[in-house]
């Protein structure tokens, strides 16, 4: 079974829920719910992600890859040890919903750059909106945001909303590989 195939099945068979009225961060309710943080936290799961998520970063190869707390954490911790295990290493940072309140008070922790092309990652992305937080954060401090991956697009209009904004989105997987 190749890494796609394998990836969708762990996916499938962890982290899909059907059924019901299930709300999402977004706002919206959905009949299906994916719970990602059941693939992102598991070690076939995670190895799957970052060797996945690597060519996806595009070309130049980014100075960094980050995301929005906390879907992205795991992702980003992913593609991190991916990068190392292929000799290319390319730390990760994330970013807060709000600046933590103690000791140094930061909206982006981790290893952001000073400037550069950074991506950003999602483990599910519906409408876009939890991202573009994360991209008006990173553009602040300096970097540039062109893409953004994730692991799974809802195809809920997440593609073109961040198109308005200058991002392209690559998703490894979508809503249509599971049938809901």
């Amino acid at each position: 079974m190749d890494a796609k195939a394998r990836l969708k099945a762990i996916v499938a068979g962890k982290a899909l829920i059907k059924g019901g009225a299930i709300l999402l961060a977004s706002g919206a309710t959905s009949s299906f719910y994916l719970d990602m943080r059941l693939v992102s936290l598991d070690p076939e799961g995670a190895t799957l992600i970052g060797e996945m998520m690597l060519p996806a970063l595009g070309s130049p190869v980014p100075v960094a890859v980050g995301g929005m707390e906390t879907g992205a954490i795991a992702v980003v911790a992913a593609i991190a040890q991916a990068s190392h295990r292929q000799g290319r290493p390319i730390p990760g940072f994330y970013v807060r919903k709000k600046a933590k309140e103690h000791g140094t008070s930061k909206v982006i922790e981790g290893n952001i750059p000073p400037a550069g092309r950074v991506v950003l990652v999602e483990d599910v992305t519906t409408t876009g909106d939890s991202v573009l937080a994360a991209v008006a954060a990173v553009r602040g401090a300096g970097c540039t945001v062109d893409r953004v991956v994730t692991v799974v697009d809802r195809l809920a209009g997440a593609r073109d909303n961040l198109a308005r904004h200058g991002l392209e989105l690559v998703a490894i997987l979508t809503r249509d590989d599971f049938g809901v």
